[in-house]
């Protein structure tokens, strides 16, 4: 059995905080970059963008460490359009940390060893003790309070890290966080203007109000706003009528509240009257605080989903994490008409954890009535991936026949314990690494070969598979689901499809998989992303009509992702690309592609994604000084062609969503008053330094 990678004063490394999973500290503003084969000219004035965690205080992390936790930075590519007379672009790289509360307090404090807020590890940790997650608590309440005394260069008053997804609504371009309203950012500069309330953002002109009247943004008004202001990291932005989608989920009921913003626009969509704007109106109807991610949403509907995954400090009170999965209760999902939340409609499953939906939309009768609204998801049939992601060995799934338990490791543990990060979920093979998904061994003059002896996960505690549902609504109809299985057996997860499908029923479905495990695994386990699919949903629908398979766990297409590799059929419903070896992805965004005649093909475009070569790590696993990532651009009409590579001059860590954002979109950014920026002091008062001496011993 190999030993864990360690540090050189002889500490086991944490797996998040290695590798290109590392925070990179130095930001790059737009900078001019080379890029070699054919740029296609849908790039061309757009840009690219991706969001994910960045820590900025990681010095004294421990076993508080977790991929969702960090410091939101945007990375992204640029194709400024080109001057008159020529046809090529300049492509500029640019990223930047999102300036929120969180992240100009932790500048401000250089003391700091630990992240201002507890990590999400020390609230899933099992042998967390209530004593431990008090105190983390506490510290981050007394931070908050010592950021707003005299003195104090920043006040925290929002405490999301805004690390999550990018998005673009009218005029503004937005990043979203679970722990707080979306905040605005310049394109292409990526500076941060500030916080958005559904309404207006902070550095943007105060709206002209009726006898001066302020009407409450997101949260609404009173002591609890800024808990009912939490937000989902996956708003909705409806491409035809531009309308922003967004709910808001607590440990306080009614549990989920729901908004929805029109848009001001009066180009190119159709504008929705101001009238129809909601603020957190609530859902009714929701068990409980959950850890909800993502929603569906159609062109008229919309689904939330009311899973067994709980966040609740009440979980204390009953023995359990902050975040537990319960899988034997019931998944939920709430169905009601976009603008009626009050309407909605429950309909219960077996237990499954969702953390991404990829297309939602309606079914119509003859005479235009929605009579079943119809979900596609990335199902997870265990919540692995929220302990594995913070190097936390899952529990055992209850219908486990044989569960592994391995003996808990103390959280303040440092990691040079025997055994403290080996993976149980794989054979010894794998165990060279704890980031590697494939086992590279040296051959010749420092080559590398790849091991195939890891076989596909088939235990059916670890699936990630693209899940359809349809929800029937005729009112003769009890809340009973009619259809629900797998599309495929592959893993599928980071979904996307078309612009021009989006909230409508979508033929393609483009999504990341992995050549060695399921994603259960996977995505918690730092095995990165080494192939990317195209899903032909229609094509499979159609062959579940013919042979519908079996309800929850039947599956269309049963084929491994190594023999839909291996496929030569031209006409084969699902499609994909393997990455090089040792080369990994991160999520993928389409781009359509620009036609002459006004006939739109949802496979003709191209997928965007980050991509980073590992043989840029040294013996120890960690990048070597000027690693480096690229931006790729894959022919989805064709899935095995990549068109372009655009070199970067810095490496990308792998995290989570991105978006592209159209040359009209950037042309057309409301107007704003102000930019966040850090500053420095000149000067100390004493009373600064005596904060800065509590701080300290905070850690």
């Amino acid at each position: 059995m190999s030993t864990p990678k360690r540090s050189r004063d002889g500490a086991s490394k944490h797996p998040y905080l290695t590798g290109n999973f590392a925070p990179v500290a130095k930001t790059w503003p737009p900078t001019p970059v080379t890029w070699t084969g054919d740029l296609p000219e849908e790039l061309h004035g757009g840009m690219y963008v991706r969001n994910g965690g960045n820590p900025v205080t990681n010095s004294d992390l421990g076993r508080e460490a977790h991929w969702f936790d960090g410091d939101g930075m945007l990375s992204g590519v640029w194709f400024e359009r080109s001057p008159i007379g020529t046809n090529k672009p300049v492509v500029h790289f640019v990223n930047q940390f999102i300036l929120t509360d969180v992240y100009l307090s932790a500048v401000e404090n250089s003391s700091l060893r630990t992240p201002i807020l507890p990590s999400i590890a020390t609230l899933v940790n099992p042998i967390s003790s209530l004593i431990f997650i008090v105190w983390r608590i506490l510290r981050s309440v007394f931070i908050v309070l010592l950021s707003r005394l005299p003195g104090s260069q920043y006040a925290i008053k929002r405490i999301s890290v805004a690390n999550t997804s990018v998005l673009y609504h009218d005029g503004r371009a937005l990043a979203a966080c679970e722990s707080g309203p979306p905040i605005r950012v310049t394109l292409p500069e990526l500076e941060t203007v500030g916080w958005f309330d559904g309404i207006r953002a902070e550095g943007e002109p105060s709206p002209r109000m009726p006898h001066g009247k302020q009407q409450p943004g997101l949260g609404g008004s009173g002591p609890l706003s800024w808990i009912r202001e939490w937000t989902t990291g996956h708003p909705k932005v409806d491409p035809v009528t531009g309308e922003m989608i967004l709910f808001h989920c607590s440990f306080i009921p009614p549990y989920v509240h729901y908004s929805l913003i029109p848009t001001t626009a009066t180009k190119t969509i159709t504008p929705v009257p101001e009238s129809t704007r909601l603020l957190n109106a609530p859902v009714p109807g929701c068990s409980g605080g959950k850890l909800m991610h993502d929603f569906g949403v159609s062109r008229h509907h919309t689904v939330i989903l009311d899973l067994p995954l709980t966040l609740s400090p009440l979980n204390l009170a009953k023995n359990r994490p902050v975040v537990s999965y319960e899988p034997k209760k019931p998944a939920r999902f709430g169905v009601f008409p976009r603008h009626c939340p009050q309407a909605v409609r429950w309909f219960e499953t077996s237990g499954c954890c969702i953390f991404h939906t990829a297309n939602t939309w309606d079914e119509l009768d003859s005479e235009g009535n929605t009579v079943a609204v119809n979900l596609l998801a990335c199902r997870l049939t265990s919540a692995s991936l929220v302990f594995s992601a913070g190097n936390i060995a899952p529990p055992p799934h209850p219908n486990s026949e044989n569960p592994t338990r391995r003996k808990p490791v103390p959280l303040l543990t440092r990691y040079d314990r025997v055994g403290a990060t080996q993976d149980l979920e794989k054979g010894p093979v794998d165990e060279t690494s704890p980031l590697l998904g494939q086992v590279h061994s040296p051959v010749g003059d420092g080559e590398a070969s790849m091991s195939t002896s890891i076989p596909m996960t088939h235990d059916d505690q670890e699936q990630c598979r693209l899940y359809y549902y349809r929800f029937p609504l005729n009112s003769m109809a009890s809340n009973t689901i009619s259809h629900q299985f797998a599309l495929s057996a592959i893993p599928f997860e980071f979904p996307a499809v078309s612009p021009f499908t989006d909230m409508d029923h979508a033929r393609y479905v483009y999504g990341c998989s992995t050549s060695v495990e399921s994603f259960g695994a996977a995505l918690g386990k730092a095995t990165k992303i080494d192939v990317i699919v195209r899903m032909d949903v229609k094509a499979l629908l159609a062959r579940a009509q013919t042979s519908k398979p079996e309800e929850i766990t039947g599956c269309v297409d049963n084929r491994t992702i190594q023999q839909i590799l291996a496929s030569r059929d031209p006409t084969d419903s699902i499609k994909a690309f393997e990455l090089p070896p040792r080369h990994f992805a991160q999520e993928a965004r389409f781009v359509p592609r620009v036609r002459h005649d006004s006939e739109v093909l949802e496979e003709e475009g191209y997928l965007l994604f980050y991509v980073f070569d590992e043989n840029q790590l040294d013996e120890q696993g960690e990048c070597r000084v000027g690693a480096k990532s690229e931006l790729w651009v894959l022919d989805a009409s064709t899935m095995d062609r990549v068109v372009c590579k655009i070199q970067l001059p810095t490496r990308i860590p792998y995290g989570l969503h991105g978006n592209w954002f159209t040359e009209e979109q950037i042309r057309r950014q409301r107007g704003f008053e102000s930019v966040r920026t850090v500053t420095k002091t000149s000067h100390e008062t004493g009373q600064s330094r005596g904060k800065q001496k509590l701080i300290s011993l905070l850690g």
